[in-house]
């Protein structure tokens, strides 16, 4: 999940292209990807997005998770689809943000992070949140 101005959709879809990530849908001016082939991929595919819009001049929120999810009619949707949006909206302007779940999974991968501690996710209690400190490329 991320959300950011108008005018950088030419920029993330080139990132999700490059990084084998699908575009699901799109709404104001967020947006939510998935499709990739593991949580280190997401993660690499938002520094990536980030860096991009950043030379643009643009803001950009990113928040990652990973979980089980329901598909309906090429829609997902689901519990880890919920945790994910409000992961993106506790981020802040420039950040990718991840759950615990993710920092746990990509363990190895290069990717290291800073605690942002327990943050509350509307509706789904307390949840250990992490930044994205550097994404080496594998």
């Amino acid at each position: 999940m991320a959300q950011c101005v108008a005018g950088a959709q030419p920029t993330y879809r080139r990132e999700l292209a490059r990084h084998a990530g699908r575009e699901i849908d799109t709404a104001g001016d967020g947006f939510f990807a998935s499709g990739f082939d593991g949580p280190a991929r997401a993660i690499r595919c938002g520094c990536a997005i980030r860096d991009a819009i950043s030379d643009l001049g643009l803001g950009i929120r990113i928040g990652v998770h990973t979980g089980e999810c329901d598909i309906v009619d090429d829609k997902l949707s689901g519990l880890a689809v919920n945790i994910g949006a409000r992961v993106a909206a506790q981020a802040e302007e420039g950040e990718v943000l991840v759950s615990g779940t993710v920092r746990d999974l990509v363990a190895g991968s290069g990717i290291e992070f800073e605690s942002r501690g327990l943050r509350e996710l509307k509706g789904l209690g307390e949840w250990p949140l992490y930044s994205v400190a550097e994404a080496s490329a594998s």
